[in-house]
Formats: structure tokens, sequence, C-alpha cells
């Protein structure tokens, strides 16, 4: 137990933040009383308190020497072990779990696109742990450097006011760099786009290159890149998230036989979908021809739908509309005008 001479400072009617003469009356007064380690060993070895007047004054000073690198020595142990536990946990995160896994395997989905799920986890959990680590380190820290401060006398009202104030005006000058943080660790945490990702911000629309707490980089189809700051995205549409779907109209008259050219897209989504470069592959489902999506006077709309991988469905539509065009010109039958 380390009492010192700051466990119960007489209050100051000033308002000044630290009163050093003040903090060596307290420390020679608490020596005095035998409070502290040194001044218990001092009082122990000579009785009479026989010595000269600094004596006790080095002696407190030594004590609250003590009290402080023990709370620094604390605080930093408690922040190891904070750290050391969200680490763990992050790895935990990014490993995934059993279930999912599972799920995977049962859907048979590819190597690539299980890499490309595990790899943004990990990265989704390493922002969100370094977020944490840097939270926890700014607070344990700061409540440790409070503590050293109370023990050496200085005055935390006026203090703490001071830097409040400052904190209000930084805060208010500062309210969009804010928003963008909070609205970033939100992005991360819900895992609303990734690096690769192709999505509408509604300010620009490109494929994801970077993606910091801050702001996101995209590049879009005419290679210009754009920096958005995350809080100003209020929706976000993604293309690369579970699955796409390619959509292929076929316009046919009015007179043809509907019947036949049904059976025909039929026949050639299947064979799609047999193929072993495209199924499980760039294909998740086996693909569905809707029959009549429109009619008009004189054409009549089929519409071929394919399930793709996520971003996939462009390739997907132009070998559907290929191997259409090429079954259309065996039978003989002609697109509608």
């Amino acid at each position: 137990m380390f009492p010192l001479m700051f466990l119960a400072p007489s209050p100051s009617p000033s308002d000044e933040i630290y009163d050093l003469d003040q903090a060596a009356a307290n420390t020679a007064a608490a020596c005095e009383k035998g409070e502290g380690l040194f001044c218990t060993i001092l009082n122990a070895v000579v009785p009479d308190r026989d010595f000269p007047s600094w004596v006790p004054l080095v002696a407190g000073f030594a004590d609250v020497l003590i009290v402080l690198i023990l709370i620094l020595t604390g605080a930093l142990i408690v922040r190891n072990i904070v750290h050391r536990l969200i680490t763990r946990v992050t790895l935990r995160a990014s490993a995934g779990v059993l279930p999912e896994r599972l799920r995977n395997r049962a859907l048979l989905v590819s190597d690539a696109t299980a890499a490309i799920v595990t790899e943004r986890r990990r990265a989704r959990a390493e922002a969100m742990g370094s977020v944490l680590r840097s939270v926890s380190s700014v607070l344990i820290l700061g409540t440790a450097a409070l503590m050293m401060l109370a023990k050496l006398n200085v005055q935390l009202a006026p203090l703490l006011t001071s830097v409040g104030i400052l904190g209000v005006a930084i805060g208010f000058g500062a309210q969009e760099l804010v928003k963008d943080f909070i609205a970033g660790m939100f992005m991360l945490l819900e895992d609303q786009y990734g690096v690769g990702d192709v999505i509408d911000t509604g300010s620009a629309i490109g494929t994801v290159e970077a993606i910091t707490l801050r702001i996101t980089r995209l590049r879009d189809a005419d290679g210009k890149v754009w920096y958005v700051r995350n809080g100003t995205i209020s929706r976000v549409g993604n293309e690369s998230q579970g699955w796409s779907r390619a959509l292929v109209d076929v316009p046919v008259s009015y007179d043809s036989d509907l019947g036949a050219v049904r059976d025909l897209l039929k026949t050639t989504a299947i064979e799609l979908w047999e193929d072993p470069d495209f199924q499980r592959t760039l294909i998740v489902e086996e693909p569905e021809v809707f029959g009549l999506e429109q009619i008009s006077a004189s054409t009549v709309i089929f519409r071929v739908t394919a399930k793709t991988a996520p971003a996939r469905y462009p390739e997907v539509a132009r070998e559907l509309r290929l191997r259409i065009k090429r079954a259309f010109d065996e039978k003989g039958l002609a697109f509608a005008g």
C-alpha cells in the first residue's frame, strides 16, 4: 500500500493545475507520518526521526516514482492482454465457422470463389481488429495517464475541462472526418463490399481498388479513378456479392412456331448448363426459359435467364447469345427486327 502524500491532497483555492510547493510539502508530511515504502523503512531505521529535512522529501518522491512505475507497468500489461484477446478473436473470425464450410462444400463452391470469400473475411477481421486495438490502447493508456497525473498532485478538473473544450472544438470542425470513419467501420463490419467488387455508389460506378476507413477508391469502365468518401455513400449496389443473373431477350416474329422456339431455347440453355467449362464455375443453377416476356403487333420476346457467379453474368450472357444464334441458324429460324 502506497498512500503517500498524494492520496488525500488538501484542496487548493487557486486555479493552478500544479502547485510544486504544495506537492513537496505534502510529500514531506506524508513521509513524516510513515506513509510509503521508503518512508516506512526510513522511520524503522531511524526511529527518533533524527534526519535532515531533505531526507523525507527524497524518500517521498522515491515512493511516488515507484507508484508511477507500477501504474505504467500495469497499464502496459493490461494493454498487452487485451490486444492478445482481440487478436485471438479476429483470427477466429477470419477462419470462419464450420457450418459455413459445410455449406460451401454442399453448394460445390469453386476453390477460387472460396478463396475470395476467405480473403475478404480475413481483411475485414484484420481491419476491425486494428480499430479495436487502437481504441483499447487509447482507453487504457489514457486512464493510466490520468492516474499518474493524480498521483503527481495535478488538478485534473481544469485540465479535463480544457481538454473537453478542445475536443468539442476539434470534433465540430472534423465532424465530416468522424462521419467518414464511422461509416467506414460499419461498412467493413457489415461486409457491404470489398476489393475487386463492382459497385454503384450513386456518384460513381466501378471496380473497388482500395478501401480505407475514410475513402473508397473506384476505377470505372473508362479507367477513371474515383475517390468516394465513405460518409457520403448513402446506398451501395454490389454486383459481385452472392450471385448475379444473366438475362437474354430473344425476339422472334409473331407468326413463328412459339412451341418450337421455346423448346429450342430450352435445349440450348441446358447444353450451356451441361458444359463443364460453365457448370458450377460460371453458372450456379440450371438456366430457365421464362417464355413470353413481351408481345407486340409484330414481335414476340422470349427471356432466358441464368444465375451466375458474382459479376460473371456478362460473359455468360454473351455465350448464351452466341449459342442461340447458332441454333437459330441451324434450324432456319430468324430473329424479329
